[in-house]
């Protein structure tokens, strides 16, 4: 069993994004200053109110998976089940074990392939497919995996919003530290570009009407949708050790929390962000000061940014932290969202370059943190956090450390 004051390491990444398929196109595009979205091209946009996204770009699923995976999995499967198997491989692990768990990530699940379905079922009297209800299931790309990897520890899946991705490494940490696992690969993925889904949000007044995520600037008008995969394999370092693993880095910290305020909007004054943050420091025993960036959840929400803004100088003070979001490359990817920015933590502890908030042209004086614009930031840091909100108050908050 895992002592529960031993490191928890993580030792595999895998990413499946707007602006590149596998962790390091994905993290290059982020230096480079590269932006995912476009006009949307999965489906027909002529009766939607907004029209561009940020999708995943010259995807071909067969490149990556075998005739039956692309035919079973829906497109959220497949992008966190690939993402998963890039993790897997850079651990190195050998994961068919009863010592290995799964924990799986995802804030809208089989929206997609469910108006998919009902709409050929009305409009062409299209039969339902026998593999329509294991393509709407959240948990189903953990199931392909432990099936494909022989993996029959604890699996577990975790829809808590926007906040799913954090919150999946949150469950992981847990599993570890009870001892339940040696090993826990934690995999998110979503891809809700459907009418549904983007007719809601634009009534809810959450999208931003020209299509442009513009996180922290003074002229932003709400997010954009974006899709996506992400995973990690966490380990404990003594397991790590003994199989001789390459260590990435260290999960410092984390914490789950909830605002009780408002079943979509933010806390204006942003006490329960700031209340997450705050524990998880205390979990890492870490103070302000430690951190050397914050991966903020910077939606490009009026309201939500500000909030976000506030939670970070009542934790930091004076302190003032380099932060950027990194929505304005690649959109809103919700579930993955929280896993894939915490994989730019990871990266920018190691290369010592902190990525831009691309669209972010002029400040928000509200929105008073000091956010990295124009181009990364070069600094060497030992601690990073990131910051992942949903609907219904979630708030999720990872601290990545260095190795050492």
């Amino acid at each position: 069993m895992a002592d529960k004051r031993e490191k928890i390491v993580i030792t595999g990444m895998g990413a499946v994004s707007p602006i590149g398929i596998g962790v390091e196109n994905f993290w290059s595009a982020l230096l480079r200053g590269e932006c995912g979205i476009g006009e949307i091209t999965e489906i027909d946009t002529s009766t939607l109110p907004v029209t561009r996204a940020a999708e995943v770009k010259n995807f071909n699923p067969k490149e990556y998976l075998s005739t039956r995976q692309a035919s079973d999995l829906d497109l959220f499967m497949q992008f966190a089940y690939i993402a998963a198997e890039e993790a897997i491989r850079s651990s190195g692990i050998n994961a068919r074990s009863d010592r290995v768990g799964i924990v799986m990530g995802t804030a809208i699940g089989g929206m997609t392939p469910i108006w998919r379905e009902h709409s050929e079922m009305l409009t062409l009297a299209k039969p339902i497919s026998p593999r329509f209800v294991s393509r709407s299931l959240g948990n189903t790309p953990a199931a392909y995996i432990s099936i494909e990897y022989g993996i029959t520890g604890p699996s577990l899946t975790v829809s808590t919003a926007c906040s799913s991705g954090g919150d999946a490494i949150t469950a992981a940490y847990l599993l570890l530290s009870a001892g339940m696992a040696d090993a826990v690969l934690v995999m998110a993925g979503d891809s809700a570009i459907n009418p549904l889904f983007i007719h809601s949000l634009y009534k809810a007044k959450a999208l931003s009407k020209g299509g442009d995520s513009r996180p922290f600037d003074i002229g932003r008008d709400g997010f954009v949708i974006g899709e996506g995969g992400g995973a990690i394999l966490l380990e404990t370092e003594s397991h790590a050790l003994a199989r001789s693993a390459k260590i990435e880095a260290v999960l410092a910290g984390c914490a789950t929390a909830s605002d009780a305020y408002h079943p979509v909007s933010p806390a204006p004054d942003g006490a329960g962000a700031a209340d997450c943050m705050r524990r998880a420091l205390e979990h890492g025993s870490l103070a302000p000061a430690d951190i050397g960036y914050i991966n903020a959840h910077g939606t490009s929400t009026v309201k939500g940014d500000i909030a976000e803004s506030k939670a970070i100088n009542a934790v930091f003070g004076s302190y003032r932290v380099p932060v950027s979001s990194t929505k304005g490359s690649t959109g809103h990817m919700m579930g993955p969202g929280g896993i894939l920015e915490a994989i730019v933590c990871i990266k920018a502890i190691q290369t010592g370059m902190l990525p831009p908030t691309v669209g972010c042209k002029e400040h928000d004086p509200e929105c008073d943190v000091s956010v990295i614009t124009d181009a990364p930031l070069e600094r060497q840091i030992n601690y990073a956090m990131t910051n992942s909100f949903g609907f219904g108050g979630q708030n999720s908050c990872v601290i990545i450390g260095r190795y050492s």
